[in-house]
């Protein structure tokens, strides 16, 4: 269930889920690093090894997105291997106070070779799998083409076909680091990958 009382992020919190994906299952492990400006020099940091980057805005206020524009001359210029990116719209349930435009938003993702999706946190998590799921799918690419070094395979004779986990976090999941089962959602999520094999028989 949505908490209105979750806190802004304080530097990152982080949280990992698994994803299985045909004959494969990516482990995300995802940092969300504080989007207020005086926290921004951290957050290198947490995103330097990233392989991939949701970049996430709120809908109702343009200079939101605004600023993820910033972040992605930062992501290029701080992580040099290919990423993965992500643009979100966050707060799709607010429809009415909108402010930035669905194809403004996906004209932009498309010019940095990212997908757009919008997400509500209230309406039961509109959209944050797919976010996930999508983000899976991409990295489970991007391992195969060898153009990152860092994004790393490996075997598992201990794979479950659990789903992508739902549902919301605590308060104290979504404003301390540490491992959380469940997926939290707020602005700039970095999310590292690993893609697992599954083993047959």
């Amino acid at each position: 269930m949505f908490s209105k009382h979750i806190s802004p992020t304080i530097g990152a919190s982080f949280f990992t889920c698994n994803i299985n994906l045909d004959n494969a299952r990516v482990k995300l492990q995802v940092w969300d690093t504080a989007g207020q400006e005086r926290f921004r020099s951290m957050a290198p940091m947490y995103y330097r090894n990233a392989n991939a980057a949701l970049l996430v805005f709120d809908i109702t206020n343009f200079n939101s997105f605004v600023a993820i524009k910033g972040w992605v001359k930062e992501l290029q210029s701080n992580v040099p291997e290919a990423m993965v990116l992500s643009v979100v719209g966050n707060k799709s349930d607010l429809e009415e106070l909108r402010a930035v435009q669905a194809s403004e938003a996906a004209q932009f993702a498309e010019s940095i070779g990212a997908h757009y999706c919008e997400t509500s946190a209230l309406h039961d998590q509109q959209g944050i799998d797919e976010v996930f799921l999508n983000t899976a799918a991409a990295l489970l690419k991007l391992s195969s083409s060898n153009l990152v070094s860092s994004l790393r395979s490996y075997d598992s004779a201990d794979v479950d076909n659990d789903k992508i986990p739902t549902g919301s976090p605590t308060e104290e999941d979504a404003t301390h680091t540490g491992k959380v089962e469940l997926p939290a959602w707020s602005i700039d999520s970095i999310a590292h990958g690993d893609v697992q094999k599954n083993m047959c028989c």
